[in-house]
């Protein structure tokens, strides 16, 4: 039997969204909220465009895009980029993991394009992004959340492309590098890589997505949170801290003191290191680690953030479909019984195993705490396993 490991994790809360709080986090960092005030007012307004100009200086965006706070989360914003400006060209939809296959069925079954391409990959692989035509539309997501799959770079994307790149990069803003050039609409959430708050959404818009907005009226109707443009005009105030609906005045104090630590550890620089770190580590363990291997099949794909792991051990993969299910479900309840591991089942729609956040606000020790007790763990299980088929 093997022995239970003697160091735990500090934090165990290594959850892919909401996800852990910065090292040190307490309720006093949101002392001075506005809370009770109209977030219309003038003091809570200048707080939610400090979101937007923090956010825009530490991810490098050009002075040209517009950034602004949407309802929703991640999800909210990537529907209103596409009920927006979909429409005029046919649509390109690389799916690869769960979300990108829900953009792709919002597109298909919802706004009912006619003229939509759905390029799908299995998890642990991309579909063949050299094949996409860049004269029309291209949803697409940067980070695969539940998958662990991300795009390597921004090559496979045209500088003189006619169509616009739309990129829901809400498990990558903040741990990776961007492409602001390579790209027209950028989403994320605060729940990801800096720790936020929930329910909030960042849609970011190129002077080209721009364009398109001023000058293309969809055909459907067009829901109130929705609603970037009036009259042929862009809804500026929404950029600059004039919310659609009303925000939580204390996730906006959150989302302040995650942008206040993130200049604080180094900003863009400092938060991918921290991330890649964390994947690093992980990294080293599987290649030595016989029992366990990457879902994303090419190392250059590897997520920094959302890393997913599959069981390759003989035992596993004999097993049936529900018999995987089943034994991953308990590796992972294992975990958390300890409470060394919390939330770090696989997404509901992915292949039975692990999924561990590596997002800034993790901390580099606590992912190597962790690694000794997933072989405890799978130990255990493996254990079992034997024992109920003898």
């Amino acid at each position: 039997m093997t022995a239970k490991p003697d160091l735990r994790p500090h934090n165990p809360r290594f959850s892919s969204g909401p996800c852990a709080k910065r090292s040190g986090w307490t309720l006093a960092a949101l002392e001075g909220a506005e809370l009770g005030r109209s977030h219309r007012a003038a003091s809570p307004k200048a707080r939610l465009n400090e979101v937007i100009t923090r956010s825009k200086a530490i991810l490098g965006m050009p002075a040209d895009w517009r950034l602004g706070i949407v309802p929703g989360s991640d999800t909210g914003a990537v529907e209103m980029a596409m009920w927006s400006l979909l429409g005029v060209r046919g649509v390109e939809i690389p799916a690869w993991e769960s979300f990108s296959a829900d953009w792709a069925a919002d597109v298909v079954k919802e706004l009912k394009l006619a003229d939509a391409r759905v390029l799908k990959a299995p998890y642990g692989q991309l579909p063949d992004l050299a094949g996409l035509d860049w004269s029309r539309d291209v949803v697409f997501v940067w980070n695969g959340t539940t998958s662990g799959v991300r795009v390597p770079n921004a090559d496979w994307i045209p500088a003189d492309r006619e169509g616009l790149a739309i990129c829901d990069a809400t498990s990558a803003a903040f741990a990776m590098d961007l492409p602001w050039d390579k790209l027209d609409v950028v989403t994320w959430s605060w729940q990801k890589v800096l720790g936020g708050e929930a329910a909030h959404g960042m849609l970011a818009l190129s002077p080209r997505a721009v364009a398109r907005l001023e000058s293309h009226t969809p055909p459907w109707p067009m829901p109130k949170v929705f609603r970037l443009a009036k009259g042929g005009k862009l809804a500026e105030g929404i950029f600059k801290g004039e919310t659609i609906n009303t925000p939580s005045m204390l996730c906006v104090e959150d989302a302040l003191d995650g942008l206040r630590w993130a200049e604080g550890v180094g900003g863009l620089k400092g938060l991918v290191a921290r991330s890649e770190a964390n994947l690093a580590a992980i990294a080293a363990w599987v290649a030595k680690t016989p029992w366990v291997d990457f879902l994303a099949e090419d190392a250059a794909t590897r997520s920094c953030t959302s890393i997913c792991l599959k069981i390759v051990a003989p035992w596993f993969q004999a097993l049936d479909a529900e018999g995987q299910a089943t034994a991953a479900k308990k590796l992972a309840g294992l975990l958390e019984k300890e409470g060394v591991a919390l939330d770090v089942a696989n997404y509901r729609d992915a292949p039975p195993g692990l999924r561990i956040w590596g997002g800034a606000t993790v901390e580099t020790s606590d992912i190597q705490a962790l690694l000794p007790w997933l072989d405890w763990a799978f130990a255990e299980i493996e254990t079992a396993q034997n024992k109920a088929a003898a």
